[in-house]
C-alpha cells in the first residue's frame, strides 16, 4: 500500500515538474560587429567661376593719358623711335652739296619743302641721343629731305633766322631757324605736319643758308 501512494505522488511531482515553463535562456544575444568609420564626403567644387576678387581692377587698363596726342608734342627720346614708320634717323651733313631748293607746301600728309614738320633730331654734343622736335624743310637731296631745325630761344652767340610764330608752338612763341645745322631727313623718319612757313620767311632761311656755304 506505502509503495503504491509514493508512486502516485512521485508521477504526480512528475507531471507538475513538466506542466512548468522553461526558464528562458540567460545566454545574451551576440552584438553586432561594429562597422569601420566610413571616410568624410569629400567637398564638391563650388564651380570653376572665379570669384569676382580675381577680376583684374579698372586701375590695370593703360591710361588714355599715356598714348601720344595726336596734337601733342612728342617725347625725348634715346634714340630715333619711327613710330611705325620705316627709314634711316636723321643725321647732320653741313654742306650744300646736291641740294635742290623749292617751295612747294601742301599739307596732304607727306612732308614737302616749305613746311614745318615733327621729326628725330639728334642732339649736336651726343647724336647717339636726341628729341622730336619741329624742322623746316627747304629742299631735298636724292631721296632725303633737308631742314634746318627750329628753336623758341635766340642766341646771340649763333646764326639764327627769325620765322615768326605758327601752331608747331603750342605756346606760341616766336621761332628761329638755326641754319648752322643743315639736316638730311628721311620721309619715314617725319612724325606729323606742323605748318606751312610763308614764302617770306621761307626765302630768309634759303638765303642765310646760301650765305653760310
Amino acid at each position: 500500500m506505502a509503495q503504491t501512494l509514493s508512486g502516485m505522488l512521485t508521477k504526480i511531482l512528475d507531471r507538475v515538474r513538466g506542466s512548468r515553463p522553461a526558464k528562458p535562456s540567460t545566454t545574451r544575444p551576440q552584438s553586432p560587429a561594429k562597422q569601420p568609420p566610413q571616410p568624410a564626403p569629400t567637398p564638391k567644387p563650388t564651380g570653376s567661376r572665379p570669384s569676382s576678387g580675381t577680376r583684374p581692377s579698372s586701375g590695370s587698363r593703360p591710361s588714355s593719358d599715356s598714348r601720344p596726342s595726336s596734337g601733342g608734342r612728342p617725347s625725348t627720346s634715346g634714340r630715333p623711335a619711327t613710330g611705325g614708320a620705316a627709314g634711316a634717323p636723321t643725321v647732320d651733313d653741313p654742306s650744300l652739296a646736291g641740294v635742290t631748293f623749292e617751295y612747294n607746301p601742301s599739307l596732304d600728309g607727306d612732308a614737302d619743302p616749305g613746311e614745318v614738320v615733327w621729326t628725330w633730331v639728334p642732339w649736336e654734343e651726343d647724336p647717339s641721343q636726341g628729341k622730336d622736335r619741329p624742322v623746316v624743310i627747304v629742299g631735298r637731296r636724292k631721296r632725303m629731305l633737308v631742314g634746318v631745325p627750329l628753336t623758341s630761344k635766340a642766341h646771340d652767340n649763333e646764326r639764327q633766322v627769325p620765322v615768326g610764330t605758327g601752331p608747331w608752338d603750342r605756346e606760341g612763341r616766336p621761332s628761329y631757324a638755326k641754319i648752322e645745322r643743315i639736316l638730311d631727313v628721311d620721309p619715314g623718319q617725319v612724325r606729323r605736319e606742323g605748318a606751312i612757313l610763308s614764302r617770306a620767311h621761307y626765302d630768309d632761311v634759303v638765303a642765310a643758308l646760301r650765305r653760310g656755304s
